[in-house]
């Protein structure tokens, strides 16, 4: 006799998401930087993995160039063999945090008020917890998608996916067989603005861009000596002066497509006017409150100093001294870009890209767009999605090479007094439960209709 299995005997993925988010935030998998220093991301991944393979998944964890750098992929396969592959990634990794600065400790996964609590809440184990969930669902209840599905879960994305994405897509690019398309961090959450009727409505941003990333290192030489003397090549000083002609140093204005389709949008919403030509364009964008921290960084290229390294002695003129820049550079600017920064720089000072990932651009348009917009639609009807352009990077970065289309898309509906973008990589940060189990709905629905 044979059983038949409806998928209403299984669990809904939206019971078990917030205690997956809860336990992933638990592992602390703080990404220094230095591989000698950084920790978790293996044990994290191999919970991944169990998990997975608990609901019935073939998992395959791999280590990307460095002991401990754990990595998991597991494939669902789809009804039509024939369409190119869709990719959910998510990464492993965190920024550091210091307890003390947090009114819960950062690796406690604590649930309270309405929120869960932790370091990578929004950055991004929320998305992996939604993922895990989702993928846990479908495999349990034999739900077919439209196409393969594959799922990926990734160490160091915080400091650029040297020992993760970068690493995978050089040295196992079968891993990616197949994916045309994929979804990552850093969209799909909500913005309530403000309507021309007084009412508000609530746009859900779809990352379609982010910029590129260049993490540039000043060197200066002079001659050492000592400190109370008179001295006319000092090595900190030529740094410092360089260090700060960049950080004061507005680029110009440039307008991309998604950006000026983002600024259509919420115009059309909103009735403010975003006059591009304008020399006050920060100030009309600062109207929309918190997220225009993001949106202005999208306006121009940014060089921002991080660090500063010089000298061993109060009393003593360092012969060297070196200082790290951030820099973030629209599409399509990246030679003006050098050729700006030079001229700023000068010729006492040398400088050498540390990390030197491209931008990441693509339309808003086609079926997944179209999939998207109508999973949102179908948990909030009153949504619109728009484009955006992430002032950050993500693994996406390390996906193009492989031409795959990336987008941001990790749905999220925010309370509107929420200072969402001030949560990335801040203290206290946390996310909404509501928000995990409204995103695991649309994730859902997403992957069932991609």
């Amino acid at each position: 006799m044979v059983r038949m299995v409806t998928v209403t005997q299984y669990p809904d993925a939206t019971d078990e998401v917030v205690d997956l988010v809860s336990e992933l935030i638990r592992f602390d998998t703080s990404n220094t930087g230095d591989p000698e220093t950084t920790r978790g991301e293996a044990e994290c991944a191999r919970w991944v993995a169990a998990k997975l393979e608990e609901a019935g998944f073939e998992t395959e964890y791999v280590e990307a160039g460095a002991p401990g750098r754990g990595n998991v992929f597991a494939r669902l396969a789809g009804s039509d063999p024939d369409r190119g592959a869709l990719m959910i990634h998510g990464h492993l990794d965190v920024v550091p945090a210091e307890p003390a600065d947090w009114s819960v400790h950062p690796f406690s996964g604590a649930v309270e008020d309405g929120y869960v609590w932790g370091r990578g809440a929004v950055d991004m184990k929320d998305m992996v917890g939604m993922t895990i969930a989702v993928a846990r669902r479908f495999k349990r209840a034999g739900i077919t998608p439209p196409r393969d599905l594959v799922f990926a879960f990734l160490s160091d994305e915080e400091h650029g996916g040297k020992y993760g994405g970068q690493w995978l897509v050089d040295n196992r690019p079968d891993l990616f067989e197949g994916v045309t398309e994929a979804i990552g961090e850093v969209g799909g959450f909500s913005l309530t603005v403000p309507t021309r009727d007084g009412g508000e409505r609530r746009l859900y941003l779809i990352e379609t861009a982010e910029k590129g990333i260049a993490w540039m290192r000043l060197s200066a030489r002079g001659r050492a000596g000592h400190g109370s003397m008179v001295h006319d090549d000092n090595a900190v000083t030529a740094v410092a002066e360089a260090v700060a002609r960049l950080g004061r140093h507005q680029f110009p204005l440039v307008i991309t497509e998604p950006v000026a389709q983002f600024l259509t949008a919420v115009g059309e919403e909103t009735g403010y006017e975003f006059d591009v030509n304008s020399p006050d364009l920060d100030g009309a964008i600062a109207k929309l409150g918190d997220i225009a921290r993001i949106v202005s960084a999208t306006l121009r290229d940014t060089a921002n100093p991080t660090m500063l390294k010089a000298g061993y002695k109060a009393n003593v003129i360092p012969a060297t001294a070196e200082a790290i820049i951030d820099c973030r550079v629209l599409p399509g600017r990246r030679e003006a870009f050098e050729h700006e920064v030079g001229e700023l720089i000068g010729p006492n000072v040398t400088w050498t890209w540390e990390r030197d990932l491209p931008s990441v651009e693509t339309a808003f348009d086609g079926d997944l767009v179209d999939a998207m917009n109508a999973a949102l639609l179908a948990i909030d009807p009153d949504a619109r999605t728009v484009p955006y352009m992430l002032s950050g990077g993500t693994d996406a970065k390390a996906f193009v090479r492989l031409g795959i289309r990336c987008f941001g898309f990790a749905p999220l509906r925010l309370p509107s007094d929420l200072d969402f973008a001030s949560l990335f990589h801040g203290v206290d940060e946390r996310v909404p439960v509501d928000a995990l189990e409204f995103g695991t709905r649309v994730l859902e629905h997403f992957l069932r209709n991609c």
